[in-house]
Parts: structure tokens; C-alpha cells; sequence
């Protein structure tokens, strides 16, 4: 027993060793090399977001703390999810170095690698990259998701997991997340360091820091297989349903039925994931795809923020039950289906406008030309409000937050933080399509006056 312990000591600090020695020597040895990218396919970033290379370089630290101190302070041992008391657990050199959960990690990151390229999916083409180069994505997500919870319930029988493990290692799995995402952040900059990378007009600005956090190249891949697009909504998202998976798996295992709330955000979740997986190829027209770079920002984003931040609710709901009445469930779906109805349909009208214009699904849509030579939607959904979507994003988060009842704020935070993420995605949005059309967007700003809450911002 004893050897047992040295031996998995010794792997846990070989890993993390290996770990911190690449991330390093990657970091100050690729820097140099910035200026053999091309000036004109690669021009240098001018305009600086999230306060500059000091704010992004503190952006490093504070979004691991975020995810850490949520589940900190919210917790089974705590005893409370008061935001005004102090965490009774602090991490150890043993939570940070639990092979096991490496292991579960990177062979859930593999299998989505492995369903990506073996699984058949129809070939979607992308928006024209600033070289010209047009890009193929296979959208197969929605048949990992299918094929994943096909076999789930055989695995479960025969105890091959548990989902438990998910709920009483959440502390642990979010450590390693963290530290994977830092090594894999590294070797996406060390990647777009390559000859021939296309770079992100916002992550090309020479500062190491601000870089790394951006994302300097735009579309990382390997062979066919689009790191960003993969990472986008596979590992993470279906994360995410699986969490909220455990969590219901351990009230079950305590009490012997799931309570109401957990059942209904469970249930919103799954369908959010399961709705998002079915439009992939929407994606393909988001701002993270067609103009942010692959950094730690939407690395850590996509990868830890996403699966261990947004299933707080259901993490709370299990530490501490709670049961709705008919009346908090009646005003909780209709939150939840007002805000669907508005977030898939604009998305879907403006995929569809992009690709198609002439489909008879956006051919009535009233639109402003541009100099460009493209044209401004104002009318539809995008009359309404200038990112109308937000708005129903908005509503859905509301809705999977009010089950977990007024005792304490902490259960809201993604409500509240996604309101701020939002908002700051309008203002960067608003920035770059004012350079991109110039007069033309002023007009367009005067046609749709809102940003996001219709009659109120």
C-alpha cells in the first residue's frame, strides 16, 4: 500500500513538473518569432480590450480564482453559500495532482477528438477568412451527443462509471481542468507562431501576455480536424449536461427522488446543450469563430468556465434541496421558453440571412445596403433590438437561476456575470462594425436604437 502511494506521488509530480517545464519554455522561447508573420495578411493589433496587456494579463488569474471561489464558497462542507462567510477547504498539493483526474479529462477531451473525425457529419462551409481561404467544418456534434448518451445507460450497469465521481470530484477535475488549459493554451501559441497562420486582428498586438489570453491564431488546426471549432461546444457543453448529470445522480443516491428544481434545471440545461449541438453549423457564424482568436480566453472559456461555472445551480440544488411550487414552476418554464423562443429564432434568422438571402425564410427581412456591398438587417428579430439574441440568452439564464430560491446571491451568478459578458460583447461588436461600415452602421443604430433589452438598452 505503501509503494502504491509513492508511486502515484511520483506520477502526480512528474506530471505537474512536466507540465509547468513546458509551459515556460514555450512562453519565452516562440516570442521572437512574431515578426516573420506577414504585415499585410497579419496586421498589428491597435485596439486593445479588457483594460490592455495589464487587464488581460489579470484576467489569467482572476478567471481560475472565479471558477475556484464559486464552488468554495457554495459548498456541502461549508455548510452555507453565504457570500459573507470564508471557505472552510483550500486546495492541497494532493487536489492539484490527482492523476485520476487528468486521466478522466484528457480521455473525455480525446473521445470528442475521436467522434470528430471517425463519426460522418455533413461538411458546412465557414465565412471567407481574410486570406480568402474558405474553410470546411464537419458538424457532427449533434451524433456525438447521441452516440455518447446511447451507451451511457449500459455503462452505468454495468459499473463501468458512476456519475457521482463527477459530484464528490468536482473540486478536483476543476483543478486539473485549469492546469490543462494552461498547458494547452501554450501550445496554441506556440502554434500560431507557424508559417502561414492567419491571425486574429485582435490577438497580433506583440505583447506575450495579452496574446496568449486573446488568441493569436484564428482558425488552429490539425490536418482537418478545427481545434476551436471542436472545442467550441463538444467537450465543455456535453461537460457541462454531464455535471448536471452527477449532481442528480448524488441527490438521488441521498435522498431517493430528485427534487422539482433540480430536475427543472437540469432539464433546461440538457435542452440548451442539446439545441446548441442541433444548430452547430450557426456557430460557424459567431463572432468566436470568425473573429476571436484560439487563447486562453476562449480555451479556459469553452473547456473550464463553461462545464464547472454553469452547473452551479444544479451543484447548489443537490448541497443544499430545495422543492418549487406550481406556481414558482409555471413562472420558471415561461421564462425559459419566452427566452428560447427569442434566442433560437434570432440566431437562426441571422445564419440563415448570412448564408441565404434569398431563402424564403429571410427574403421579406427589410435591409439597408452598405459600401461594403452587404447589407444590415432591420427589421425581423434584428429590428427589434441590435442583439435581440442577448435578450433571450438573458431570459434563459434568469429562468435557471430563480429554483434556487432568494437565500443567497451566489446561485445567480450567471445571470448576473452573463449580463456583464453580454453587455461587453455589444460594445465590442458595436466597435468593430462601426470601423467595419462606418456612416452606414450609424444609420443602421438609428433605425434599431436597441442594443439588447428592447425599450430599456
Amino acid at each position: 500500500e505503501v509503494s502504491c502511494c509513492l508511486v502515484h506521488d511520483m506520477m502526480s509530480r512528474h506530471l505537474v513538473s512536466a507540465c509547468l517545464a513546458f509551459t515556460c519554455t514555450t512562453w519565452g522561447n516562440l516570442v521572437k518569432m512574431a515578426s516573420e508573420q506577414g504585415k499585410v495578411l497579419n496586421p498589428k493589433t491597435t485596439h486593445f480590450e479588457f483594460g490592455g496587456p495589464i487587464g488581460a494579463t489579470a484576467m489569467l488569474i482572476i478567471m481560475p480564482m472565479t471558477t475556484f471561489m464559486l464552488h468554495a464558497m457554495c459548498n456541502e462542507s461549508k455548510g452555507d453559500c453565504s457570500p459573507f462567510t470564508l471557505p472552510v477547504y483550500w486546495p492541497t498539493w494532493e487536489d492539484f495532482t490527482d492523476v485520476t483526474a487528468y486521466l478522466v479529462l484528457i480521455g473525455w477531451y480525446m473521445l470528442h477528438v475521436a467522434l470528430y473525425v471517425m463519426l460522418p457529419g455533413e461538411s458546412k462551409n465557414g465565412l471567407p477568412v481574410r486570406d480568402g481561404t474558405v474553410l470546411s467544418y464537419k458538424c457532427n456534434g449533434l451524433k456525438a451527443f447521441y452516440l455518447i448518451l446511447s451507451v451511457l445507460p449500459t455503462l452505468l450497469y454495468l459499473q463501468v462509471i458512476d456519475l457521482t465521481y463527477l459530484y464528490d470530484n468536482f473540486l478536483r477535475l476543476m483543478l486539473s481542468a485549469s492546469v490543462l488549459c494552461v498547458i494547452y493554451s501554450a501550445f496554441l501559441y506556440a502554434k500560431s507562431f507557424a508559417k502561414g497562420a492567419v491571425l486574429a486582428i485582435g490577438g497580433n498586438s506583440g505583447n506575450p501576455f495579452y496574446d496568449f489570453y486573446i488568441g493569436r491564431e484564428l482558425n488552429p488546426r490539425i490536418g482537418e480536424l478545427d481545434l476551436k471549432f471542436m472545442s467550441e461546444l463538444r467537450p465543455g457543453l456535453i461537460g457541462w449536461a454531464f455535471f448536471c448529470f452527477g449532481a442528480v445522480a448524488k441527490q438521488y443516491s441521498e435522498l431517493g427522488y430528485v427534487t422539482s428544481s433540480l430536475v427543472l434545471v437540469t432539464a433546461f440545461q440538457f435542452y440548451y446543450v442539446y439545441d446548441a449541438l442541433a444548430s452547430e453549423p450557426a456557430v460557424l457564424s459567431t463572432m468566436d469563430i470568425t473573429m476571436d482568436g484560439f487563447g486562453f480566453m476562449l480555451c479556459y472559456g469553452d473547456l473550464v468556465w463553461v462545464p464547472f461555472n454553469y452547473s452551479l445551480q444544479a451543484m447548489y440544488l443537490t448541497a443544499f434541496p430545495r422543492d418549487l411550487s406550481y406556481i414558482e414552476i409555471a413562472v420558471v418554464i415561461a421564462l425559459q421558453v419566452a427566452g428560447f423562443v427569442i434566442f433560437r429564432g434570432a440566431n437562426s434568422q441571422k445564419d440563415q440571412f448570412k448564408r441565404d438571402p434569398a431563402h424564403p425564410s429571410v427574403a421579406h427581412l427589410k435591409t439597408i445596403p452598405t459600401e461594403r456591398g452587404t447589407k444590415l438587417i432591420v427589421s425581423g428579430w434584428w429590428g427589434i433590438a441590435r442583439h435581440i439574441n442577448y435578450f433571450g440568452d438573458l431570459l434563459m439564464a434568469l429562468a435557471w437561476c430563480l429554483p434556487c430560491g432568494y437565500d443567497t446571491p451566489i446561485p445567480y451568478f450567471y445571470v448576473i456575470y452573463f449580463a456583464i459578458l453580454l453587455i461587453h460583447r455589444d460594445l465590442r461588436d458595436n466597435h468593430k462594425c462601426r470601423n467595419k461600415y462606418g456612416k452606414d452602421w450609424d444609420k443602421y443604430c438609428e433605425l434599431v436604437p436597441y442594443r439588447i433589452v428592447p425599450y430599456v438598452y
